[in-house]
């Protein structure tokens, strides 16, 4: 106890936000404590009755209700979600239970997207905003079950599915199959933002000067987020994990069911449950993050052995201090600690590569709307840029394989330069042809108006003094720097900003990226 106290030791002075922590070991609680502050204003201790919005790890309760309702019959995880949600159109591909589940269907995440759409933080991110969203899509990231992409929306449209086939609210479903023959008594998905909750504690983010700020949390998304709880309860869940008391053993096994993608791929992904490894032991695990919270559960099943980490701020790493307290508990029961997989590419000594063939590297290179990395020859270095993001010397480590030392990252080309892989990213990045950045006159065929039918706003695009950028009342402004053929990159999130022709050449539209969980959002020029 004294050396999980030193993990927390700088957030209990009393001036700070903290967290909860829960060990389990064996079907009961050996450690249960708070630390920092549940409220700054009012200096209320965080205790083990201190009730956190969970975000994320709400998911794991979602998939173990359709789990549930798979194993009753009244559901079938090949099920197309509009036999339960017709208002979700039919966008030329079948998006079933099990890519939801999995986040295989492609759908957009939900906190981006309504960003995009002049959502503020203090704004209400109401279930039925965020249903209304979902049901106004007409184009996917990706087809079903090509990709796993984590995907918010998909949580929620289970939850929904779980009401209508039940009867209930979800929060009244879970309330009666969950929580009360758990004992969860503190727990409850939050379905009304103005509900108020006795031992609440608020979220705090540092602001200017590294004071904390208060952050507003108007959210209701149920099956994605919105679990309202507590350490005390979710070791009560943590400890189902093993007697399966609720929900019980076929829809336990079911809910820990990996996702396999249509290639044949098998994801870690599992019905809001990630698989994982730590130290030679699997793991069952997942996070959340929102409105400040920074959350985790982390299982080793072949150890009967669970933590449990809330946190009301991300100072404190929920996450990293989940697997700290866990090699203070099993020790010597785990493997060695892994080394790190970079260290020889790190240490080993920089090589002399010809320049000419440093200069077959020398170029522009995409995997991606928004995902450009360019390469520089400095003498007898190469450096590179990720636009917005700065520059980084590489050091050869043969005549293909470079290091970043200050991204501690690989960059590993192909030997005729034509892409370049940046560490274990999936996609490579393809070379391209040279482009001329546009005149200023030329500036001026991008401006217009620019509405988007899925989230029912528009967007001026406007030439200023400056260069390019992109207004909107809620969202502000955006400078757009140019960076390749019709395709900018934005503040704001605006991943990429890329401008759509006719065959004429004409500009009707453009398609924002906002990063792997909302792509291709397209808007149509009206003007």
């Amino acid at each position: 106890e004294r050396r999980v106290d030193s993990l927390f030791a700088e957030w209990s002075r009393g001036d700070t936000p903290g967290a909860a922590v829960a060990v389990v070991r064996d079907g009961k609680v050996v450690l249960s404590k708070g630390y920092g502050l549940a409220n700054l204003e009012h200096k209320v201790p965080i205790t083990p009755s201190t009730v956190f919005d969970v975000a994320s790890v709400s998911k794991q309760f979602a998939g173990l209700s359709v789990a549930m309702l798979v194993d009753q019959g009244k559901i079938q995880l090949k099920d197309d979600i509009r036999k339960y949600i017709p208002e979700m159109k039919d966008i030329g591909a079948t998006i079933t239970i099990d890519n939801l589940v999995h986040h295989t269907s492609g759908l957009r995440d939900w906190p981006g997207s309504l960003r995009l759409a002049g959502w503020m933080q203090d704004d209400v991110f109401s279930f039925d905003q965020i249903l209304a969203m979902a049901y106004r899509q007409r184009t996917l990231n990706f087809a079903p079950g090509s990709e796993y992409t984590y995907s918010n929306t998909g949580f929620n449209l289970l939850a929904e599915m779980v009401k209508r086939v039940t009867g209930k609210t979800f929060r009244a479903w879970t309330d009666e199959n969950l929580f009360q023959p758990l004992g969860m008594t503190a727990s409850h998905f939050h379905d009304d933002w103005n509900e108020v909750v006795p031992n609440r504690a608020l979220g705090y983010m540092r602001g200017p000067g590294g004071k904390f700020r208060a952050i507003t949390n108007n959210l209701t998304a149920l099956g994605s987020s919105s679990l309202f709880t507590t350490v005390e309860d979710l070791a009560k869940w943590v400890i189902n994990f093993d007697d399966a008391k609720v929900g019980g053993k076929k829809a336990m096994e079911l809910s820990r069911t990996r996702g396999v993608l249509t290639d044949g791929t098998t994801i870690p992904y599992a019905f809001g449950i990630v698989h994982g490894e730590y130290r030679g032991q699997p793991t069952l695990s997942h996070g959340g993050s929102w409105a400040a919270f920074a959350t985790t559960v982390l299982y080793f099943p072949a150890k009967r052995f669970g933590v449990v980490v809330l946190a009301n701020s991300p100072i404190v790493p929920s996450g990293r201090r989940g697997f700290d307290i866990a090699d203070i508990y099993l020790g010597s029961e785990l493997g060695p600690v892994p080394a790190d997989s970079l260290a020889a590419v790190a240490s080993a000594p920089t090589v002399d590569v010809p320049t000419a063939t440093l200069d077959r590297y020398v170029g522009l290179y995409r995997a991606g709307p928004g995902r450009f990395i360019r390469i520089r020859r400095d003498g007898n270095q190469l450096e590179a840029e990720v636009p917005g993001m700065g520059k980084s010397r590489l050091a050869a480590r043969g005549d293909t394989l470079f290091w970043s030392e200050a991204t501690r990252t690989t960059v590993a080309f192909n030997r005729t330069g034509t892409a370049v892989r940046v560490g274990n990213q999936r996609d490579p990045y393809a070379k391209l042809a040279p482009s001329r950045e546009p005149t200023r006159g030329q500036l001026a065929s991008y401006a217009g108006e620019y509405e988007s039918a899925e989230l029912l706003v528009s967007y001026r695009v406007e030439v200023t003094d400056s260069g390019l950028v992109m207004r909107n009342p809620r969202t502000g402004v955006s400078p757009l720097r140019w960076v390749w053929r019709d395709e900018f990159k934005g503040s704001m999130g605006l991943n990429s900003v890329e401008f759509i022709r006719d065959k004429a050449g004409k500009i009707t539209g453009l398609s924002i990226d906002l990063g792997e969980r909302s792509r291709d959002i397209r808007f149509v020029r009206r003007r």
